[in-house]
């Protein structure tokens, strides 16, 4: 080797030992999280598959009353969502009084938008009369809704407090009780629903009495050892509980609207396709159902990921390290490319084998089901690698606080993109539940290369968001 060879590899190694780092750093945070994730989606998973053992009818009713009650919480959890950047500047900045009232006050806006969404959610039948779905769906709609929404309160506190041991580097906290709730939504969905254990058959009222338990009892969990153990404990965040801190309340909203704005976009891109779909009868939606479940874990590696870059990106914005931001940001993607790229594959190759888990092949309907859930699969894989993208790529913008351009970039990818394609290739071509699939395509698509794009604008300015004073 001359001296020009060994002056470029002795350039080369200090970088090569910050990626190397830097990605140990990533995997160790995002795989609780990731986990997290996962435990969380098994028990909606758990929750579909037993009530689709009831049949077509009450597994498209509980649907679309999860669609709604699913729409409030994106729109509450998106802007306590803020809370995780805002937690993260903090404590790279080293300023524990300030990941106290950020937290704190996401607290208190859990509880200002869940309260009235709870009253909301008891309107569910005629909300869905008038959005002219099956007749025959709403009384079970009503049903599962009746003791569902008293999740909504605890659900979202646990996500906010979720945030605050992520931003901590200690996500696998709430994985633990993450785990332990999925265990107990297990017995719970089968003592309840079908009358196990010498419990009542309650059906789908007890579908939703299970999920607000488990949801209430993982929060309290949670919220116990936020308190009382070591690390958190020293951030007391209950400490004068009582008192406003209205930067910090004006922040989550200034911060968090637009993340909510950006997730409702979506989530409201994907519920209204369950409501496209119900035009075409209860065995579309209940297909529709059984195979957006796929997806739905494959996604949540990326969703894992995606806060793990908020937390990472976050932490160095607060060390004013714009190098560190942007480096975790760019692994976050490629670990999310790599690993959505597999899942395309994956999800191309099961699709009966997936969708049967589903169903109870003694029914008559299920054949019917089964065929059409493997056919929305075989489309779904397509929008694999542009899914995990988007989600990454917004999770990194959101620690630098840069959600407004995001949630504009959302509204053109899933609605103008994504929706209008599906509604033309549904009704205009033809395809019906399959367009509003290939729908999915484009407008995940659109996002996908958009968001990256917009990190990487920001990432070449070497943009820093400015950090909040740490005033009592």
């Amino acid at each position: 080797m001359d001296g020009t060879e060994l002056n470029g590899a002795i350039d080369k190694a200090p970088t090569q030992r910050w990626w190397r780092k830097e990605l140990a750093e990533m995997a160790r945070l995002a795989a609780p999280i990731v986990l997290t994730q996962l435990a969380w989606v098994a028990m909606l998973i758990t929750d579909t598959a037993m009530i689709g053992r009831l049949g077509a009818e009450p597994l498209a009713g509980a649907s679309l009353s999860l669609m709604i009650f699913f729409l409030l919480y994106v729109l509450c959890f998106g802007v306590v969502m803020a809370t995780a950047g805002l937690a993260a500047q903090a404590f790279g900045a080293r300023r524990p009084r300030t990941v106290r009232r950020v937290i704190r006050q996401g607290l208190w806006v859990t509880i200002l938008l869940t309260v009235p969404s709870i009253f909301l959610l008891t309107f569910i039948e005629p909300l869905l009369a008038l959005l002219d779905q099956p007749v025959e769906t709403l009384p079970h709609a009503n049903a599962y809704m009746s003791t569902l929404k008293f999740c909504l309160l605890p659900a979202v506190a646990f996500g906010v407090l979720r945030n605050f041991v992520a931003a901590l580097n200690r996500p696998i906290v709430a994985l633990w009780i993450m785990v332990g709730g999925a265990v107990v939504n297990v017995f719970l969905d089968y003592a309840l629903i079908f009358g196990n254990f010498g419990f009542p058959r309650l059906e789908l009222v007890g579908a939703g009495i299970a999920t607000s338990a488990v949801n209430t009892l993982m929060f309290l969990g949670l919220l116990s050892i936020a308190v009382f153990q070591k690390p958190f404990r020293r951030y007391t965040i209950f400490g004068r509980f009582w008192r406003p801190d209205w930067y910090q309340f004006r922040q989550i909203f200034r911060v968090g609207t637009p993340i909510a704005g950006t997730m409702l976009l979506e989530a409201g891109f994907f519920i209204a396709a369950v409501f496209v779909l119900g035009q075409f009868g209860a065995i579309a939606i209940a297909a529709h159902m059984i195979a957006i479940q796929l997806p739905h874990i494959t996604f949540m590696v990326p969703m894992g990921l995606s806060q793990a870059a908020t937390v990472r990106v976050g932490q160095a914005v607060g060390r004013r390290d714009a190098v560190a931001a942007y480096r975790s940001g760019w692994i976050a993607m490629g670990l999310t490319l790599a690993f959505m790229s597999l899942m395309t594959v994956v999800v191309i190759m099961i699709p009966e084998l997936f969708a049967s888990l589903f169903l109870d092949s003694a029914r008559a309907d299920s054949p019917a089901v089964l065929a059409l859930a493997a056919t929305y699969l075989f489309y779904g894989a397509f929008f694999q690698a542009a899914d995990g993208l988007q989600a990454v790529a917004a999770g990194a913008l959101r620690g630098l606080n840069d959600t407004a351009i995001p949630m504009v970039i959302a509204a053109v990818s899933y609605w103008g993109v994504g929706f209008g394609s599906g509604l033309w290739l549904a009704f205009g071509v033809g395809m019906e539940g399959v367009g509003i699939w290939l729908g999915f395509v484009f407008g995940l698509g659109c996002a996908g290369t958009f968001l990256t794009l917009r990190f990487r604008r920001l990432s070449k300015r070497g943009y820093m968001p400015a950090l909040a004073p740490d005033t009592v």
